[in-house]
């Protein structure tokens, strides 16, 4: 009887997401550890529970100003983009589908472009005015989306083309203004658009929070209409779906959701791609378990990747964004060889 409960534990949604929870703990740890500081273990425990004013001041700043808001960020945006991830692969009816599929980040891309080229003239701190811009200009393509899709129906194949014409508009415009930008001014574009944490500080993690608390309630809502929108548009029309406002619904949380990661970080792919797969092979397709799980397998990702960019080369933190791609692309493979088994 108890090795009969123990199989059927193991074999539960909640069990495999406990455990995804707990390996996410552990990265949280070894996140916090990671960097040249030299912290021990016991040295970052303490310096948690002592607060932001400590009795080390070099180590409270380390892990109170510096690691703590990037881990917590990652965290954050990668929750973000997991979530959306899933939400969209399943509006579009599309394994490889994600959240930039709409053209959202070029959409950001060209909004912190145009901050940094021009900001120095206006009379706002830059570090507000980029991720300002960048999610002013997300929602931008969100409402130019919206406004075709109500023109057109609100169809997984019109969503779609309307985002690849917005996808390739803001690109010429965010590569116009790399032309024309001075030489410093265009490290600081493609610095922004390779997706770092470095910049990531309490601002970012409460305005993600906010945006997470505020977007998490409405969308958990919709878990069973996202399931049955599985079936296919048919079946779920037949069920008493209104398929079409699904979308729309579902669609705004994903701008608003991917607006919030990318106003900060820069442009990080395949977390968004990869994470709602890994989230269907390990609960299956219940959204009730997968939706929760894709985010956190976004952060799960996010966060390993932080570890790996402070690792991989003494004294230089890579941007993550580049980590992301380089471990993202053989995971995409890998998804296109299953479908084709």
């Amino acid at each position: 009887m108890f090795f009969s409960l123990l199989s059927t534990m193991r074999n539960s949604a909640l069990y495999r997401i406990a455990l995804c929870f707990v390996c996410l703990m552990i990265l949280i740890v070894f996140d916090l550890l990671t960097g040249p500081s030299g912290m021990t273990l016991h040295q970052v425990i303490v310096t948690l529970l002592e607060g932001p004013n400590g009795d080390n001041k070099a180590f409270s700043t380390i892990i109170w100003l510096i690691r703590l808001p990037q881990t917590l960020t990652a965290i954050a945006v990668g929750f973000c983009l997991g979530y959306a991830g899933l939400m969209m692969q399943t509006i579009l009816a599309n394994p490889l589908a994600s959240p930039y599929t709409l053209g959202f980040s070029a959409a950001a891309g060209f909004g912190a472009a145009l901050s940094i080229l021009f900001g120095a003239s206006l009379p706002i701190a830059v570090w507000i005015l980029v991720p300002v811009s960048a999610f002013a200009s997300t929602l931008l393509a969100c409402a130019i989306i919206y406004a075709i899709a109500h023109l057109k129906g609100s169809h997984s194949e019109i969503l779609v083309l309307a985002g690849i014409a917005v996808l390739f508009f803001f690109q010429s415009l965010q590569s116009l203004l790399q032309y024309l930008a001075a030489p410093e001014v265009l490290q600081q574009i493609v610095f922004w658009l390779f997706g770092s944490l470095l910049k990531a500080n309490w601002t970012s993690v409460w305005v993600i929070t906010a945006i997470l608390a505020v977007t998490l309630p409405f969308s958990l809502k919709e878990v069973w209409n996202l399931t049955t929108l599985r079936l296919g548009d048919d079946n779920a029309a037949s069920l008493g779906l209104n398929v079409n406002a699904l979308r729309k619904r579902i669609f705004i949380h994903v701008a608003l959701l991917t607006a919030a990661a990318v106003s900060f970080t820069g442009t990080i792919g395949f977390i968004g791609l990869i994470s709602p797969h890994v989230s269907r092979a390990i609960v299956g397709e219940d959204h009730r378990y997968s939706l929760l799980l894709s985010g956190m397998i976004g952060s799960i990702l996010l966060v390993s990747a932080s570890i790996l960019s402070k690792t991989i080369s003494a004294g230089a933190v890579i941007p993550v964004g580049i980590i992301t791609a380089i471990v993202g692309v053989p995971m995409l493979l890998i998804v296109i060889l299953k479908k084709q088994g």
